[in-house]
């Protein structure tokens, strides 16, 4: 069999790249189909990658830690002999165009699947579950019957251009390449990069829309991932001078991944909401008692401190609803506040890939209990990195536990583009006045951060205020939840 190339996909998720963390198999290893091959990073999760190709493994396109570009050459599959110098370049294809043109393996990566998938999931070979499902098939140009006209493979009037594939449509539009007019060399004829390309290349006229970025560069067979402009590769720097500070530079290290989602959402967050904070300490004496006094679960557990915190703020959020909003701008470039019917938590959680935010879906509808279970299934899912980009992105509202670092209080950022973030710090024995007298209590520190374009302080203070009273008397509360 000819040597196959395939594409990195774009995973579903709507980026544009992903870190290549480990690879699964090696030059020389012979591979079964949907076998996993490697494990990427993106900027949401750790996805494994399955092979849509059996064979012996010719080339890997790429190295650990390197950051890949969707679309450019990831893993080519042949004979022993076989050349995979020219699919390397040329025939890689995505899931997408090897699942409509019938020749991949019908199995697809999150948010994929085939027009005749059963829906069902399905377990794969490697450390980690596989982040793999099938469902219908995402809107896409239809392909259709090849047209007899031999003046284009979309030449006929009325019949779409025959390309599925967003990088290539990007390709033509920045090479200024009219994909209408071309013959495909894919099934049926489908529109390829190596179509576009060499269209391209034949036609000193046509201008390029506009520049190649980045992304697309590497989509060419550019395998070197693209380093962003100022840093060099982890590591890279060491020795040299600062010209600012006159120090030597230990590394300079990208910022790719989770982190530069993290980076990237928090500025939005500081550019875009004119925030406001409030604070208030309380006594979590009678909470920490109820706790104790809670019949542990099959498992001996009893409701953490933050599930309970977490219900209370479900049932303020539902008195107080701006807060559990975002604001979103109209098509007339007008805004409108956009309040929700339930409330899903987000759980600020630290992991080694950095600070992620799942969400329980209706934790308004959940006892402190259930609350329990549903934060530590999903946390423990993010910091294995399996949390799914739905899980990660559907928060209305956030709770952020900073105790577990053994700090007092912060001034939250908040997650754009919710409306508010609830900080919780440590619980610690302080002097405390109850009914005119000190004694040493059980205090913690609760802050709010909110968009002021949603609410004023009245309101803000009044949902900070329910929490907190909750907490000192939370058997009243739990009475009435």
């Amino acid at each position: 069999m000819a040597a196959q190339t395939f594409a990195l996909p774009d995973l579903g998720e709507g980026l544009t790249e992903a870190e290549l963390v480990t690879w699964k198999v090696a030059v020389g290893d012979t591979v079964a189909l949907d076998q996993v091959i490697a494990e990427v990073e993106t900027a949401k999760s750790l996805v494994e990658v399955p092979t849509p190709y059996a064979g012996t493994v010719l080339v890997l396109h790429g190295e650990e830690g390197q950051t890949l570009p969707v679309g450019s050459p990831f893993i080519t599959v042949g004979e022993p002999g076989d050349d995979a110098a020219a699919p390397a370049l040329e025939g890689a294809q995505s899931y997408r165009e090897e699942e409509r043109a019938g020749t991949g393996s019908g199995n697809v990566l999150i948010g994929y699947g085939t027009s005749e998938s059963s829906g069902t999931g399905r377990r794969r070979r490697g450390r980690r579950a596989a982040g793999v499902r099938q469902g219908p098939m995402p809107d896409v140009a239809p392909v259709g019957p090849a047209p007899a006209s031999p003046s284009g493979a979309a030449g006929q009037a009325g019949l779409a251009p025959r390309v599925i594939n967003p990088l290539v449509r990007r390709l033509a539009r920045d090479h200024g390449v009219d994909v209408a007019a071309l013959n495909g060399s894919g099934p049926d004829g489908l529109v390829m990069r190596a179509d576009v390309l060499a269209a391209a290349n034949g036609s000193a006229s046509a201008a390029p829309a506009a520049p190649a970025l980045a992304p697309v560069a590497g989509a060419l067979g550019t395998h070197a991932a693209p380093t962003p402009s100022g840093l060099a590769s982890s590591g890279a720097g060491a020795g040299e001078r600062d010209a600012r500070s006159g120090l030597r530079v230990a590394a300079r290290t990208p910022i790719t991944g989770v982190r530069k989602v993290i980076a990237e959402t928090m500025s939005r967050s500081r550019r875009e909401i004119p925030e406001a904070t409030v604070w208030v300490d309380v006594d979590a004496t009678e909470l920490l008692a109820l706790r104790k006094g809670i019949r542990p679960d099959a498992n001996g557990r009893r409701p953490s401190v933050l599930a309970l915190v977490g219900r209370f703020a479900a049932a303020g959020l539902q008195r107080v609803p701006e807060l559990n909003a975002r604001i979103e701008t109209t098509g007339d470039g007008g805004q409108e506040l956009v309040t929700f019917d339930g409330v899903n938590l987000g759980i600020a959680a630290q992991t080694d890939r950095g600070l992620v935010v799942p969400a329980v879906e209706h934790a308004e509808r959940l006892s402190a209990r259930a609350l329990d279970a549903a934060i530590g299934e999903l946390v423990a899912k993010a910091r294995d990195g399996k949390a799914t980009p739905a899980e990660l992105g559907r928060g209305t509202f956030t709770l952020n536990n900073y105790g577990v670092f053994d700090v007092d209080g912060s001034a939250a950022i908040i997650n754009h583009p919710q409306a508010a973030i609830l900080g919780l710090g440590r619980i610690k024995e302080r002097p405390w006045v109850v009914d005119g007298q000190l004694c040493v209590r059980q205090i913690t520190e609760l802050t709010l951060s909110f968009d002021h374009r949603v609410c004023d302080g009245g309101a803000a203070s009044a949902f900070l205020r329910f929490v907190a009273d909750a907490i000192e008397r939370p058997g009243e509360a739990l009475a009435e939840l």
